[in-house]
C-alpha cells in the first residue's frame, strides 16, 4: 500500500496528516506505531484521517490515532490542522466545516489570519459521563494515587481529562506522576493529565502528559480542560490565554451550558509519500 500524507503541527503537537477520501487507506494498529515511530517511521505524537462524511450536515469525518495506534475520541490541536489540511488539499474552500469524531460534531472556523477557532463543545462534567468514578459532580476531587491524595478537576472534552493544580510548571511531576494518575482506577478508560500553574485570572501554563503519547508540547483539548477546572475553582475569567511548552492557546468559555472556543495556529511542515 502506497499513500501520500502530510506532516503538520499545532504549537508542536504534530501529526501526520492523511487523505482517506481520494486514497484507499487501512491502517492496522501495528501500522499506526510504525509511521508514528521518530526513528524508523515519520514520527508523530497522531495520525489524522480525513475521511468523507456520511450525513447532510457534516462536510468530513474526522479520525484520530495516537502514536501508541489506538483511536481516540478527540484533539484540539489537531481539529486545526484539520481545517488547514482539508483547505491546503483543495477537499474544501470553506471557511466554517463540520466534522464529525467518535465524541461527536466539531465546527472549525479558519480565520483571516490563518488561525483556526474550534468550537469544542459544551464540556462534561457528569463523573459517569467523562467517564470518572466519583460518587457525585464536584468542582474538585481527591483520588488515592500511589500512597497519597492527590486534588485534581475532572472534565472531559470530548476525550477524558483530569487537571492538576501546581505551584511551578518547571518541576511539575509530569513524567512520574502524570501516568500515575492516568493508570488509576478512577478513570476507567484512562485519562489525558494536565498540570497546570495558575498566572492571574486571565494566563495560565500548562504542561499535559496524554494517553498514548507521554508528554506532548501542547494539548488542545487539554487547554480547554484547563480553563474549565480553573474557571470552575474561581481562577479564570471567561478568556484565558494557556502557555504550553510548544505556544500559546486562546480559550473563551463562558460557564454553563455554553460551548469552549479554542483558537490557535497551525503549520505545515512538509509533505511525502509512504509504502507500507
Amino acid at each position: 500500500m502506497q499513500f501520500n500524507f502530510t506532516k503538520m503541527h499545532g504549537l508542536g503537537n504534530d501529526f501526520v496528516v492523511i487523505d482517506a477520501i481520494n486514497q484507499k487507506i487501512k491502517l492496522t494498529s501495528e501500522q499506526i506505531r510504525f509511521i508514528a515511530d521518530r526513528h524508523f517511521g515519520v514520527g508523530c505524537d497522531q495520525l489524522l484521517l480525513v475521511e468523507a462524511a456520511d450525513q447532510d450536515d457534516i462536510d468530513f469525518r474526522y479520525r484520530i490515532y495516537n502514536a501508541d495506534g489506538g483511536e481516540v475520541e478527540q484533539c484540539g490541536n489537531g481539529a486545526r490542522c484539520f481545517a488547514t489540511f482539508v483547505r491546503e488539499q483543495g477537499l474544501t474552500d470553506q471557511k466554517t466545516i463540520s466534522v464529525i469524531t467518535m465524541s461527536g460534531k466539531i465546527v472549525l472556523q479558519v480565520e483571516d489570519d490563518g488561525q483556526v477557532t474550534v468550537n469544542m463543545g459544551t464540556p462534561i462534567l457528569s463523573p459517569k459521563n467523562i467517564p470518572f468514578i466519583a460518587e457525585e459532580q464536584k468542582n474538585q476531587y481527591d483520588i488515592a494515587v500511589s500512597d497519597r491524595n492527590i486534588s485534581i478537576g475532572a472534565v472531559s472534552m470530548g476525550n477524558p481529562h483530569a487537571v492538576v493544580l501546581v505551584d511551578d510548571i518547571e518541576t511539575a511531576p509530569v513524567a512520574t506522576l502524570g501516568p500515575l494518575i492516568q493508570q488509576s482506577e478512577a478513570f476507567p478508560n484512562q485519562a489525558n493529565i494536565g498540570f497546570m500553574q495558575v498566572i492571574d485570572k486571565r494566563h495560565a501554563k500548562l504542561r499535559v502528559y496524554e494517553r498514548g503519547a507521554g508528554e506532548t508540547l501542547a494539548c488542545g483539548t487539554g487547554a480547554c480542560a484547563a480553563m474549565v477546572v480553573g474557571y470552575l475553582q474561581g481562577y479564570f475569567n471567561t478568556s484565558v490565554e494557556i502557555s504550553l511548552v510548544g505556544g500559546n492557546l486562546s480559550i473563551f468559555w463562558a460557564g454553563g451550558e455554553t460551548p469552549v472556543m479554542m483558537t490557535g495556529p497551525t503549520a505545515t511542515i512538509f509533505t511525502g509519500s509512504m509504502t507500507l
